[in-house]
């Protein structure tokens, strides 16, 4: 009886480390999963605690600030699986109350109930709670009152279902579909939306506009992510893609804007499998526009920079401020500085981003995997907005390039109060704007 007794409590105990070991797995899979959702890129503010919200996010209706969603009783601790599920997937409050849709539930909603239930896991036994009360939007009045939002989520979240596969599908495009088009929400950057703020797509099967561009957003453009050769994928191969999208960096581009955050908590943290079902899935989407050729070099701009010709609008400009780095013949330097010949960011419709980056600067993060970081310093204080309009013109339109060119009032709508101009008569003597 003894003997039997010490042997149920040996079982008894067997059995419970193995449900804590399967608990732990779980949560280890729900942090996983936390990365490629990129968690917590939107719900940690500025210096603030991990997944503790107060990030002010733009929005045309106002500033929405994320919500704490840590397990402490001002975030989500006292939430039920079906409290999180309901949030998470179908876009409703604990309290009952419709979620803004800068929460991706539209795109939540294709993922699968065991990545569910991790994602769970995590979020209440793999994160520390954090004591913070969540911040009302800045939002005005009626754009403020929340049930027309129920209203919103009846006409445009679809129902939470997982994506139908086909039979024969490729099981990595498969995948890299569920990443991309789920928890990755990647169509809510990079798909463009309605009047009534909707993505006009929330998959390939929807339609052309799915992953094919946004409207500017904080002044940025989410490029397309479509086959063309001009301003989408097309002219990029997989393993230029997995590339990118692990280390930040590619032979001919390099990560900027919000994208960086994505790249930095995010897509380093993915494995490869993964991170080669979304380039995948991404590379099978097609081009948009029918008579879309890849880029040709043309070097006559390289050739006349070389011979010290910089007669072409922008071309003194781009010399004095841009050629040690990007190079006169446009190819930069491979995953240092990228180039700028045939880069389809340079040549999208809208020139937002790559004027931002000129006023503004920017840094090229590290990563595991590339542990260099370096930085473009910002060109507002020494550049004009007519300086700035004809070397972001003369990009646009060099070494085979295809981009309109862009005027000054472009320039002058994207600074702002903290960003300065020259006064054009004196080198370094600067001025703010007003």
């Amino acid at each position: 009886m003894k003997a039997l007794v010490i042997a149920s409590l040996a079982l008894l105990g067997s059995a419970s480390l193995q449900a804590a070991e399967v608990d732990q797995a779980l949560v280890k899979q729900g942090e996983y999963l936390a990365r490629a959702g990129d968690c917590v890129a939107c719900h940690t503010a500025k210096d603030g605690k991990p997944f503790a919200g107060g990030l002010p996010m733009e929005t045309p209706i106002g500033v929405i600030y994320s919500t704490n969603i840590t397990p402490d009783k001002t975030g989500i601790g006292d939430y039920s699986f079906e409290d999180f599920d309901q949030a998470v997937r179908h876009g409703v409050a604990k309290n009952g109350s419709t979620l803004y849709p800068a929460m991706p539930f539209p795109s939540y909603a294709r993922v699968n109930d065991a990545d569910m239930q991790a994602l769970y896991a995590y979020f209440m036994h793999g994160v520390a709670p954090v004591v913070r009360d969540n911040q009302d939007s800045d939002i005005p009045w009626p754009l403020s009152m929340r049930w027309p939002l129920s209203i919103w989520r009846w006409m445009f979240a679809p129902s939470v279902a997982p994506a139908a596969v086909a039979a024969d599908s490729d099981p990595l495009i498969s995948r890299g579909a569920y990443l991309v088009e789920g928890l990755g929400h990647c169509g809510a950057c990079h798909t463009p939306r309605a009047l009534t703020m909707q993505e006009k797509a929330l998959s390939a099967s929807e339609g052309s506009a799915f992953l094919s561009g946004s409207a500017p957003l904080e002044g940025w453009i989410a490029k397309s992510l479509r086959g063309d050769h001009k301003d989408g994928l097309g002219s990029w191969s997989e393993e230029q893609l997995v590339q990118f999208l692990k280390t930040g960096r590619s032979d001919r581009s390099a990560v900027f804007g919000g994208m960086s955050d994505v790249v930095v908590h995010s897509m380093q943290y993915m494995n490869d499998q993964d991170l080669t079902a979304i380039a995948r899935y991404l590379k099978s989407l097609p081009a948009n526009d029918p008579a879309d050729q890849p880029h040709q070099y043309d070097k006559q701009v390289a050739d006349a920079l070389w011979k010290g010709d910089d007669s072409k609008p922008g071309a003194s400009v781009y010399i004095d401020n841009c050629a040690a780095c990007h190079r006169t013949d446009g190819h930069g330097y491979t995953r240092v500085f990228p180039a700028l010949a045939g880069n389809p960011v340079l040549q999208s419709e809208d020139a937002t981003s790559l004027i931002n980056i000129v006023l503004k600067g920017g840094t090229l993060p590290a990563t595991r995997s590339a542990p260099s970081t370096l930085t473009m310093p910002p060109f507002a204080w020494r550049l004009s907005d007519q300086e700035v309009a004809d070397v972001v013109s003369f990009i646009r339109s060099s070494w085979g390039n295809q981009g309109a060119p862009v005027k000054a009032a472009d320039v002058a709508g994207l600074r702002d109060g903290r960003l300065q101009s020259t006064s054009n008569d004196d080198l370094g003597n600067v001025i703010p704007r007003h």
